[in-house]
């Protein structure tokens, strides 16, 4: 079997050009995760969040030779425990073709040295209950599940009843 440098692998930081492949990816993601008619991000969100004024998060892409077959977006986060940022691994995906050549581990490898680089003291993330491929993938790295913990996530009306809310404190408090 040849390894990942053997077929030209690589990794390297996202630029403003590849906003279109980044949304691709995204959506690709998205159907994998049976998700994709969540996923509305369109090339312009891409390149305002991630590589305008204020950048929301970053990316690696994985290629391989010429060929892009995967990505990691991630964004810091803060932990007031640890008094310390670490990094939220919002999204990794490697395309299915791709998939069992080391490609994912290599990116969560990549995203670790920029996590010790930056003095962040953890990595976190999401995975689907039902995806255990990846639960698999992730244990075998030593991640552990944080099982006492469960997101929650307000959206839509919810987040617009609760937003103004908070416009009528603040209003009431000027």
């Amino acid at each position: 079997m040849t390894s990942p440098e053997q077929r030209g692998f690589a990794i390297r930081p996202a630029v403003p050009e590849d906003a279109p492949l980044i949304r691709a990816l995204i959506h690709e993601l998205a159907a994998y995760e049976r998700l994709a008619d969540e996923a509305v991000v369109t090339v312009d969100d891409v390149r305002r969040t991630l590589f305008g004024d204020r950048p929301q998060a970053e990316v690696l892409i994985a290629t391989e030779g010429r060929q892009p077959v995967g990505f990691v977006l991630f964004f810091h986060n803060y932990s007031t425990f640890l008094g310390r940022q670490g990094l939220y691994l919002e999204d990794l995906f490697v395309r299915p073709d791709a998939r069992g050549r080391g490609y994912g581990r290599r990116l969560l490898a990549r995203l670790a040295k920029v996590a010790r680089e930056r003095g962040c003291r953890r990595v976190e993330w999401s995975v689907l209950d039902w995806n255990e491929r990846a639960i698999r993938f992730y244990r075998s790295l030593g991640a552990n599940a944080m099982d006492q913990w469960t997101v929650y996530r307000l959206t839509g009306l919810a987040l617009d009843g609760l937003a103004d809310e908070g416009e009528r404190e603040a209003a009431s408090t000027t």
